[in-house]
């Protein structure tokens, strides 16, 4: 079991964490338009990133995109953007409902932060609404901070980090 929940974990061997290709952007279009609570996009999150997902992610060093795929479906996903030298973003970390709760986004995490460590990022940040409460305790299990509370679109977002270089961080959850 996974985080508490009663599905049982996916097995890594039927699951891979693979680069995304331009031919999984109707994929990862779905997965994002599915992913949004109540149907609602924030305004300054579109999702446009993705339909650009080349010049947005692999057009620039020190950022990359990675789906979880299973049988040629992606079923999960999450990407990384440099923002300076020293840190970098997560972003767009989604897991199709029927795949939740079962270890995909901890696979995911632990692909991003092992990347971020290559990359020899200092600090990751990243955020998340407040009515995600699984993906905010899996940020706690990767040892994620809390950083501040932000209102945008009258919905509280929480922002994060993640100080890469201690060594108190566990990324084998």
């Amino acid at each position: 079991m996974i985080d508490g929940s009663s599905s049982p974990a996916f097995p890594p061997e039927v699951m891979a964490v693979r680069c995304a290709t331009p031919g999984d952007i109707p994929m990862l279009r779905e997965l994002f338009d599915n992913s949004r609570l109540e149907g609602k996009v924030r305004g300054n999150d579109t999702g446009a990133d993705l339909e650009h997902l080349l010049e947005g992610y692999f057009n620039c060093d020190g950022s990359g995109f990675w789906v979880a795929d299973h049988d040629g479906t992606v079923i999960g996903m999450i990407g990384v953007q440099r923002l300076s030298d020293n840190s970098a973003e997560m972003r767009r970390l989604r897991v199709r409902e029927a795949y939740r709760r079962r270890g995909i986004g901890t696979r995911l995490m632990q692909h991003a932060i092992a990347f971020c460590r290559e990359m020899q990022y200092l600090k990751v940040v990243l955020d998340v609404r407040i009515e995600r409460s699984p993906a905010i305790s899996m940020f706690d299990n990767f040892g994620f901070l809390h950083s501040r509370e932000r209102i945008i679109d009258g919905r509280k977002l929480l922002d994060f980090y993640l100080d890469l270089y201690s060594d108190n961080t566990d990324t084998s959850m």
